[in-house]
């Protein structure tokens, strides 16, 4: 139990063809090395401090905000060489901000490679939601990373005077990772970046389905499924206070999670650990479903045509979307959008539309583009790991184990991506 709450509570806060038997991540558990991570003995040596600026950039400069927004500024994050340099554009995952820390380790590790970083936020962001997205309903790929390359060239132009940028590559993790391969699919015919190099780091095969195991998560292991998430969280915050109560000098970090693990690994409840995994992103996609229908008058979570106030509670608001699944959002509020857009769209082709199957013939038929995958990843459906060996044959760099995300701080996988971009 007490590992199962510094565990979980880490997760709610923090926010190939190839394999090879030497690979010494130390977490063999997908669900734990997606919690916990890369403990710090394990990690890559990186850069303390980097130059890194805080950017804003006005996408829509006419939009009409609404009352309970001052900012029509989109942030995103600089890191500039003092020389003639590549650039890397960096797209975050699912509900993450520029900052990150996800972020901020692929910054250290190709600022320290001497590469220009721009690091952007995801389109399921709020701060991207209100500033940069043309729709302002999230979650179709193409449509959103059409957003992401109209980005990039604001991005390009403002930095041009500044930054001595030699070429320009491109990568993102999870969500952002998919979308790095329809950007650069997008660039070929626009040709503003002529990217050379692409990398995609834990990518979803199809965003239906992954999104659907991450509901299940939460659904199929909290008794009761999301309706009881505030009893579910309570009790998650009673265990926490009580091992903080009782545990001396608590360094809450990667290392200290690690320890846990492995001290009392035998008796982790990991059903109550997918349940946090699954809360994780429910909290991320109800923040997503709430901005979309604020800005657009959608009438899915708050009436048709009210006008929230910077002084409204949205408490009872945000309880509403807590209980919304994506399946959910899918179906009442994201396919009937689109397809009014698209006559003749149905649910199974819109689901096609937004998988990176739609795109694999590019996919295979291209050299610049790479994927750095995990054989456990936690969002995968069954088979779906054979689609990047079948379609990236020799550009998957796939490793026996790390879940989610979960090493990507790790020394061996660090040492790819910076030399997938520099050799």
């Amino acid at each position: 139990m007490k590992r199962y709450a510094i565990i979980s509570f880490a997760l709610l806060f923090s926010s190939l063809c190839w394999a090879d038997n030497s690979y010494d991540y130390p977490i063999d558990n997908p669900l734990a090395a997606t919690v916990i991570g890369t403990p710090k003995a394990y990690t890559a040596e990186l850069p303390n401090n980097i130059p890194r600026s805080d950017m804003k950039v006005v996408v829509f400069p006419d939009r009409e905000m609404k009352k309970i927004i001052s900012r029509k500024e989109l942030h995103y994050t600089l890191v500039r060489q003092k020389h003639a340099a590549p650039l890397v554009f960096s797209i975050a995952g699912t509900g993450a901000s520029h900052r990150s820390a996800k972020m901020q380790l692929l910054e250290k590790a190709f600022y320290k490679a001497g590469m220009h970083v721009v690091s952007l936020p995801s389109p399921t962001y709020s701060n991207f939601i209100i500033t940069a997205s043309a729709s302002q309903v999230p979650g179709h790929i193409v449509q959103d990373s059409a957003d992401l390359y109209q980005l990039m060239e604001l991005i390009k132009e403002q930095i041009s005077d500044n930054v001595d940028v030699t070429e320009f590559y491109i990568t993102g993790y999870s969500l952002g990772g998919a979308q790095a391969a329809f950007v650069a699919k997008l660039d070929e015919e626009r040709k503003i970046f002529n990217f050379k190099k692409v990398l995609m780091i834990n990518p979803p095969v199809s965003l239906f389905n992954s999104v659907s195991i991450l509901d299940r998560m939460l659904e199929e292991n909290i008794p009761g499924g999301a309706n009881n998430f505030n009893a579910f969280f309570e009790d998650l915050m009673k265990d926490f206070t009580k091992v903080y109560a009782e545990l001396e000098n608590l360094d809450f970090n990667d290392d200290f999670l690690y320890r846990i693990y492995e001290y009392e690994k035998e008796d982790i409840n990991y059903s109550r650990v997918a349940a946090t995994i699954g809360t994780s992103f429910r909290i991320s996609s109800s923040n997503m479903i709430f901005t979309s229908d604020v800005l657009t008058n959608g009438g899915y979570i708050l009436p048709k045509n009210y006008e929230l106030q910077k002084t409204t509670s949205t408490t009872d608001y945000f309880k509403v979307a807590s209980r919304i699944s994506f399946t959910d959002y899918f179906n009442e509020r994201f396919y009937p959008f689109f397809s009014k857009l698209t006559p003749g769209t149905t649910p199974e082709s819109l689901k096609h539309d937004t998988s990176l199957k739609s795109i694999s013939d590019y996919l295979r038929s291209t050299e610049k583009i790479a994927v750095v995958h995990n054989e456990d990843d936690i969002i995968l459906a069954p088979g779906e790991i054979d689609f990047f060996r079948d379609t990236f044959q020799s550009r998957a760099h796939i490793y026996p184990k790390g879940g989610h995300c979960g090493n990507m701080a790790y020394k061996d996988n660090v040492d790819y991506m910076i030399n997938y971009f520099t050799n």
